[in-house]
């Protein structure tokens, strides 16, 4: 059992690092000269990345933009507290409990990025003919599935040992 809580605790680590690297780093969009975030745009200038806003208008609308932001904001957050919640519950819950409101963390988390990539996905980059998606919209989606997998794991998952 202590191996399994382990292996959970772990993969619920690699979810939180994952979320943050996606929400964080600078990659969701890339070209050449051009590296595009959910928080600004890096354009290469001379050998230099110089940090410029987003541009404004049809391919970047602002609500939607927003919409990604936020999901991802919370998706980190949800996925930090799933964690700490977790731990209280290994010393809190009593023998034969499911560790339901970590699962519930989780799976909110598992929505947030979801719907963060999904919009990215949907709304911008629509009729751009250069380019592709980054690795942080790829690790977006892994961390997806692996807080998706974590969420059924919590709810399935029943505390044998105090």
């Amino acid at each position: 059992m202590l191996i399994l809580l382990a292996a959970i605790f772990v993969l619920h680590i690699i979810a939180i690092i994952l979320l943050l690297v996606a929400t964080i780093d600078n990659a969701w969009w890339m070209t050449e000269t051009i590296s595009t975030d959910i928080w600004g745009r890096w354009i290469l200038t001379n050998g230099i990345w110089n940090l410029t806003d987003l541009p404004e208008g049809s391919h970047y609308p602002k609500e939607y933009l927003q919409a990604v932001q936020a999901s991802s904001v919370l998706a980190c957050i949800f996925s930090i507290i799933g964690i700490f919640v977790f731990i209280a519950q290994l010393f809190t819950l009593t023998k034969g409990n499911r560790f339901t409101i970590s699962g519930i963390f989780q799976f909110l988390a598992c929505l947030c990025i979801m719907i963060a990539a999904s919009i990215y996905t949907d709304r911008f980059h629509i009729d751009e003919k250069e380019g592709g998606y980054g690795h942080s919209f790829i690790l977006a989606w892994i961390a997806f599935g692996l807080t998706f997998i974590s969420s059924i794991t919590y709810f399935v998952l029943r505390k044998k040992t105090a």
